[in-house]
C-alpha cells in the first residue's frame, strides 16, 4: 500500500513534503530527456513527494536546466511542487572560465544573479526556498541578510535557509535579517550522527526549524565495508524483514523518528527505487529500537 507522504511546515506559508527528492544525480542518468525526467518527477508526486531539492552547481550547472526542460515539456507538473535550490559554491568549470579556484561567493551581486539564473533554468516564477550552500569565511552577514530579505520582499524567493551551517554561523546570519531562516540542510544519517550532539539538531528544535538531511543513506556507505556499516547490516536486515520494507527504508525511518522533524533528501535515478521512497513511512520505531541502531552506528553504548 502506498501511503501519501505528509506535509511539514517550515513557516506559516512554506510547506514541504516530509521526504524530498534530490536532483543532484539527474545528469548522470542514462536518459536525461524531458520525458524521462518527467516520469521521475511524476513518480515522486504520485506518492506525495512534492519537494525537489536543487543547487545551481549540480551536474556541473546542468541539473536545474534538465529539470526545467521537463517542466516546459509537461507544464502541468509545475503547480504540484515546491522548489528548493542553493547558491554560493563556485566550481572550477567550463561554465565559469574566469574561476581560478573553487570558492564560495555570498556577495549580494552573486546571490541575486544566481537566483535569476535558477528561476530561468527551472522555468518558475518564484523559488520556494533558497539555501546558502556552504558557510563562507568571507560572508558579510549584514550584506547577505539584506540581500535575502530583499529577494523575499521582491517575490523571487518565498523563504531563505542555509546548508551545512553550524549554529553560530546560522545565528549570525539570522541576526542580520528581518525574515526568519526556515531550515538548515545538513549531512545526517546512521553513517554521520555528529549533528545529534554538535548543536545542529538542538538549534533546529530550539527555533522550530525542520532539518533537511542530505546523504541520508550515507552516500551509499551504509552498504559498504566500514565498521559501522558492517555492524548495522544484520539489524537493518532484520528490521526490514519484520516491516516488509527494504533496508534503506529502515535507515530513513530512523531519521524520521527524530523530534527535530527531519526531511530526508533522497537521490536516485532508478524509477523503481523512486516509486518506493514512501516505504519509510510504514516503519514505526520504539525508543529502544532507535537507540539500538544508534549504538551500532557509534560502535558503543551511550554513556
Amino acid at each position: 500500500m502506498t501511503l501519501p507522504v505528509p506535509i511539514i511546515s517550515l513557516s506559516n506559508h512554506i510547506r514541504l513534503s516530509r521526504i524530498a527528492y534530490g536532483v543532484w544525480r539527474l545528469s548522470e542518468a542514462d536518459d536525461c530527456s524531458p520525458n524521462a525526467v518527467a516520469k521521475r518527477i511524476q513518480a515522486c508526486l504520485d506518492q506525495g513527494i512534492t519537494t525537489f531539492d536543487h543547487a545551481d552547481i549540480y551536474g556541473d550547472y546542468r541539473c536545474e536546466a534538465l529539470f526545467g526542460d521537463a517542466l516546459r515539456a509537461h507544464p502541468a507538473l509545475k503547480a504540484q511542487m515546491q522548489i528548493v535550490t542553493k547558491t554560493d559554491i563556485m566550481l572550477l568549470s567550463q561554465q565559469w572560465p574566469q574561476t581560478r579556484v573553487k570558492h564560495y561567493d555570498t556577495t549580494a551581486a552573486h546571490v541575486q544573479a544566481s537566483v535569476d539564473r535558477s528561476l530561468q533554468r527551472i522555468g518558475v516564477d518564484v523559488l520556494d526556498v533558497l539555501l546558502i550552500h556552504r558557510p563562507d569565511p568571507l560572508m558579510d552577514a549584514h550584506a547577505l541578510g539584506a540581500c535575502l530579505d530583499g529577494l523575499i520582499d521582491a517575490g523571487k524567493i518565498r523563504a531563505a535557509g542555509v546548508s551545512n551551517f553550524m549554529p553560530w554561523d546560522m545565528d549570525l546570519l539570522q541576526s542580520c535579517m528581518k525574515h526568519r531562516l526556515v531550515t538548515n540542510q545538513i549531512e545526517l544519517s546512521l553513517m554521520h550522527t555528529a549533528p545529534l550532539t554538535n548543536g545542529q539538531m538542538a538549534q533546529a528544535q530550539q527555533h522550530r526549524q525542520p532539518i533537511m538531511a542530505w546523504s541520508p543513506l550515507g552516500g551509499g556507505r551504509l552498504w559498504g565495508q566500514e565498521p559501522a556499516a558492517q555492524r548495522l547490516h544484520p539489524q537493518l536486515q532484520a528490521l526490514a524483514l519484520a516491516h516488509g520494507v527494504d533496508e534503506s527504508a529502515i535507515a530513513v525511518a530512523w531519521l524520521l523518528h527524530h523530534p527535530a522533524h527531519v526531511i530526508p533528501v533522497m537521490g536516485t535515478n532508478d524509477l523503481a527505487r523512486i516509486q518506493n521512497l514512501h516505504q519509510a513511512l510504514r516503519v514505526q520505531f520504539d525508543r529502544q529500537t532507535w537507540y539500538a541502531l544508534y549504538e551500532l552506528a557509534q560502535g558503543a553504548e551511550v554513556p
